[in-house]
């Protein structure tokens, strides 16, 4: 593509160099230019890629777009601001294929995951081809990408996007996390629905406070952003976006709402209930326990129904559905004991899977978890409060420290926990506090191993270490 074609999708101060300069492909990081590509720069968090323009020539980039002049042998595009040019021009390189997709975007603290997943099932019993973006990775046709951020970067997204495309691709269900909207990743996009789960403490780290977070998830529900949307009214945030939201869904089951369920009966295989979508009863069987899956249910299938999904087929989705990786996902049984991995890594995500298996617990419920390193501090003493709250027992362990000592991070979540007098152990290598977990078990115990869910790995001073709860918990109960 020439490079006049695509600077004619972004607002630029300047041009210095020949438009007609053949453009094989886009880069953010000088350390993965490939010959022919645009290299575009902006100010990060830790660095300044405009540092590293001189390398990005040299490994063959054949323009640059770039925030001030340069003293350079390609052209250069000078604008205002580098990051907000990285979507629009990844969106004209890739032929806008996003246009071409119905695409559903999921936002929230909580539920996210297991929400796209219920969707993918739905529509795949309905017989349209889906794709999944998000925490567990990229899903679609047989293929797969890993994972690296929950809402990958425009030019990658992009990419994916004209892919799918290419491979009969014709929905697409994406979480957008609130540092996407933050910035700038999903600029251009237009979703057919965007969909609101909660909003409950996480990522202070980053935005300092509660209000800025939900500012920043409400931007996904901007009229330009989304034709329809679904969002939960038992939420705080929920109800203020339903009182400035159009076409907007509600969904929840303490709050008057357009789907709600009833007769809900919870068991350790899974949840049954009545749903009530949009004045149509339906009976719903899923194969997954606790009641925060019955409102991703809800949320799914008001989703699938705006776009136009018979209510049988919504049934049939969430049935087929028999686990999502890492989301209260029970992985194994051991002396008569059942054992969870879950995903749970903030207040609300914890105490609700607690919360859920407490119901259904006839003997001891354990606990195993720990927090993050170089992450918000705030929480670690509210989650210590809230495993002795519900645990009978609770092993605290690593969590992905990175550049933090684990016993400094145990140390605050002891804060939380030690009033209650509840009994607890610390345990700083987490396959040794597993093993300790398990060995504990009796019939008609449950444990939870929360924090991780579906990762592989555990992040320690930099190093992703090899890491994956479901496999060390198979390995040690042989």
């Amino acid at each position: 593509m020439k490079l006049g074609e695509l600077l004619k999708n972004i607002r630029y101060l300047e041009i210095l160099g020949n438009k007609e300069t053949e453009i094989k492909g886009l880069c953010a990081d000088s350390q993965k230019v490939k010959e022919g590509d645009l290299f575009i720069c902006y100010k990060g968090e830790k660095n300044d890629s405009h540092n590293f323009i001189g390398d990005a020539i040299k490994a063959g980039a054949a323009a640059v777009v770039c925030e001030k002049r340069q003293e350079l042998t390609v052209p250069q595009i000078i604008v205002e601001n580098g990051r907000y040019a990285v979507a629009p021009l990844a969106r004209a390189f890739y032929g806008f294929a996003d246009k071409k997709l119905k695409l559903v975007g999921i936002t929230g603290t909580n539920g996210k995951t297991t929400t796209t997943y219920m969707l993918e099932s739905i529509f795949k019993a309905s017989g349209k081809s889906a794709g999944v973006i998000g925490t567990l990775g990229i899903s679609y046709a047989d293929k797969f990408v890993s994972p690296e951020l929950t809402t990958p970067d425009p030019i990658f997204l992009h990419s994916i996007f004209a892919d799918m495309l290419s491979c009969g691709v014709q929905y697409v269900f994406m979480e957008v996390s609130a540092h996407a909207l933050y910035f700038n990743k999903i600029d251009g996009l237009k979703f057919d629905v965007a969909v609101f789960t909660n909003c409950t403490q996480d990522h202070l780290d980053f935005f300092g406070n509660m209000h800025d977070y939900a500012e920043c998830k409400k931007l996904l529900f901007k009229k330009e952003r989304c034709a329809y949307s679904v969002i939960n009214s038992d939420d705080k945030i929920g109800q203020q976006l339903l009182e400035s939201t159009q076409n907007a869904v509600s969904y929840g089951l303490k709050n008057p709402a357009d789907v709600f369920a009833v007769d809900i009966a919870e068991s350790i295989k899974g949840t049954s209930f009545v749903l009530n979508l949009l004045d149509e009863l339906y009976d719903i069987n899923l194969n997954v326990p606790a009641l925060h899956n019955v409102y991703n249910a809800m949320a799914a299938a008001a989703c699938a129904k705006i776009l136009g999904i018979s209510t049988a087929d919504i049934a049939k989705g969430l049935k087929t559905l028999k686990t999502v990786n890492g989301r209260l996902e029970r992985v194994a049984q051991y002396n008569g004991a059942d054992i969870f991995v879950d995903f749970a890594h903030t207040p609300d995500g914890l105490e609700k899977s607690l919360q859920a298996l407490k119901k259904l617990c006839s003997g001891k419920l354990y606990c195993l978890f720990g927090c993050g390193g170089n992450r918000d501090r705030t929480k670690r003493p509210i989650m210590g409060e809230i495993a002795a709250k519900y645990a009978d027992f609770c092993i605290i362990t690593s969590d992905n420290p990175r550049y933090e000592d684990p016993y400094d991070i145990i140390s605050e979540i002891e804060q939380g926990l030690k009033p209650s007098g509840k009994k607890y152990v610390a345990v700083t290598e987490r396959e040794t506090a597993t093993e300790y977990a398990i060995n504990l078990l009796e019939k008609g115990d449950i444990l939870l191993v929360a924090g991780k869910g579906g990762e592989y790995y555990q992040d320690i001073m930099g190093i992703k270490h090899s890491y994956n709860d479901n496999t060390v918990i198979k390995k040690i109960i042989g």
